[in-house]
Formats: C-alpha cells, structure tokens, sequence
C-alpha cells in the first residue's frame, strides 16, 4: 500500500525490531494447540529516516529471516528502488543477507575454464555507495556499558562521506529507530513492557501496528522537528513535512479519508 504522493527522498535508514506480545507469553504458548498459532511473542520489524523521522515500513510478526527480508525489501520498494547511502541495525545477523538480497545488483561470473561445472547463476553485489553497518550494545546490569561499530558493507571513506552529508547522524547509531520505538510504546498502549492493556487479537494487534505508526508519520507533530518562523514563532512539523511529503500537519479526518488506493 503506496500512499504517498511520491518516493520520500531518504537516504539514511535505520532498522530495528520492538517487542510485544499478543494473548499470552511465548513460555505459556503450546505449539501443538491450533489456538496458539498467533499468540505468544510479536516483533514490530520497523524502519525509519533518522533525518526525517519518518516511518518508511513496518512488518509486525515473528522474529525470523523471512519478516527481516520483507521489511528490507518493502523499504526498497518505498523508495522506488533508490539505493540510500546509510544502513544501520543491531547486531541481528538476518539483515546482512537481507540487504544483499533487495539491494543486491547481479554480476556475472567469471568465464570459468577447464573442466567441471559452469556457475550459472549471477551472484548478488551491494552497491559501492551503499555503507551497511551495525551497532553492537553491551550491557551489565540493564546499563550499556559499550558500544560496538563494524563496517559491513562498504568502505570506511564511504561511510565517512555518508555520516558528513547525515543532518542527523555523526557516527553509527540506531538511536533514532529506538526513540521512534520509545514514542510508539507510548502512543500505543497494548506495546507496553509490562501491562493489563496487551492485545487479546492477532488481527487488532496487527491493525493498531500499523495504523499508530503509520499515522504518526502525517498527524503527529515531532518537537525536534519543527522550525523557526520568519515573523517569529515556531512552525510545527510532522516527519511528513520534514520528508517533503506534504506541507502541513494532517488532522485525523483528513488523514482517515484518503484514500489508500490511488487513481492511475
């Protein structure tokens, strides 16, 4: 579902997963009871412009490689196939392959010569100006004691030139995914750590993922956003606003009557 009136133009993404639950804990799930199936442990797989804020793609599900490839590969068709300078995430070693796989450009290989086995297939190369790296978190006591930076995929000039042209970022960092995680736990209710309020319905969990993540993006006015005003003042702006994307903060109605689908 593409309702935007065209491609945001991103170039920093950042990648994480948020933790909920629906009906019960994973422990007290029984994976032979059918009514089990969508119960138990929720990830929202979630992407977001630090430099606009925005919310690119939002994929609520199990943990696993194939929910890390669809995000990965709904952000890519979000921007129209752009390739974007900067990708960070956590340590979750899924988005590697994940990466190659949606950004991934075919090379031939190498006419092979002697005998065996010719190599058909085309093999899957990211893009030169294209920086992949990770940030790796420990902690002692629920307290980051260290962080961790590894270069994935790119060079160190690449990436050095991408966090110079950042008008959010100055090192490698997945602060503003995990602030937008912070933000969404808030707004939503049923996203709690510890709560009477989690969802009892896959199909209402799911609903109220994207639409509180998906809203915010048109109808929430982001305090760090917002700019000053010629004639004095400040003039409130939605990550919308700041992706170029619209010219004013949405109210609900507005935001609920447009239609998904647009016309050719």
């Amino acid at each position: 579902m593409n309702w935007w009136p065209f491609p945001p133009e991103t170039q920093e993404i950042q990648f994480d997963e948020k933790w909920s639950f629906v009906e019960k804990k994973q422990k007290n799930c029984d994976p032979d009871d059918p009514a089990d199936v969508n119960c138990g442990d929720c990830w929202d797989h979630v992407a977001v412009d630090p430099e606009s804020r925005l919310t690119l793609a939002v994929v609520p599900g199990a943990r696993t490689i194939e929910n890390t490839e669809a995000i990965v590969c709904e952000v890519k068709n979000r921007l129209n196939g752009r390739v974007p300078r900067l990708i960070t995430t956590d340590e979750y070693g899924a988005y590697e392959s994940a990466i190659v796989q949606a950004f991934g450009r075919p090379i031939d290989p190498p006419v092979r010569k002697g005998p065996g086995r010719p190599r058909i297939l085309p093999r899957l190369e990211v893009p030169a100006e294209l920086s992949y790296a990770t940030v790796k978190k420990q902690r002692e006591g629920n307290r980051v004691v260290a962080v961790e930076r590894k270069l994935v995929f790119g060079t160190q000039q690449g990436l050095d030139r991408a966090l110079r042209r950042s008008r959010a970022s100055s090192q490698v960092n997945t602060s503003f995914v995990e602030r937008q995680n912070g933000t969404d736990r808030c707004r939503n209710a049923r996203k709690a750590r510890k709560t009477y309020r989690f969802s009892k319905d896959w199909e209402i969990h799911e609903s109220m993922t994207y639409f509180t993540l998906y809203s915010y993006n048109f109808c929430w006015a982001v305090r760090t956003l917002r700019v000053k005003k010629k004639e004095g003042g400040w003039q409130p702006r939605s990550p919308a606003m700041a992706a170029k994307l619209t010219d004013h903060v949405w109210k609900w109605d507005e935001w609920f009557s447009f239609p998904a689908a647009q016309s050719p």
